[in-house]
């Protein structure tokens, strides 16, 4: 009987995340954050290591190795960012970046921000010409690097 129960749980817990990773999202608005240091180096939902200086982000449906690109709408900043994290987990946020991509679009100060988000299809060619540039090149060339093409609704 509790193996049946078990059994249903967990059926019911992988339709869901299933149902989850299914939805169509290619333009959103609403607040963003970052994530806080205390996540350096800890495991994501993707199974990666997060690092703040990297360009990825958190996001509750979108399928991880989604590109998106993020603009802040109070200064028009834009900073393209690859989701390999589940969250933001507080009511009205739509999106967690990490923090050099918070700080690409001028965000440090202000803990949550106004943005609006697109997501990209992946051009393979350019994610290997950005894997080759260096941790240390700048954070505009790595973020302006990846020219993506629009998903169309």
């Amino acid at each position: 009987m509790i193996f049946r129960y078990t059994l249903l749980l967990a059926f019911l817990l992988l339709q869901f995340n299933l149902h989850a990773q299914k939805k169509h999202i290619t333009k959103q608005k609403g607040k963003a954050s970052f994530y806080a240091d205390k996540f350096e180096g800890r495991k994501t939902a993707s199974g990666e290591i997060f690092h703040q200086s990297d360009f990825t982000a958190a996001h509750k449906s979108l399928p991880f190795g989604t590109w998106v690109k993020v603009t802040n709408l109070d200064n028009k900043k834009a900073v393209i960012v690859r989701i390999n994290d589940r969250g933001p987990f507080v009511k009205g946020r739509i999106i967690d970046l990490s923090k050099s991509a918070a700080k690409e679009i001028g965000k440090l100060r202000k803990g949550v921000f106004s943005v609006s988000m697109k997501v990209y299809k992946k051009d393979r060619k350019a994610i290997r010409e950005m894997r080759k540039l260096k941790k240390s090149a700048p954070l505009r060339q790595r973020s302006s690097y990846l020219d993506f093409n629009l998903i169309t609704p």
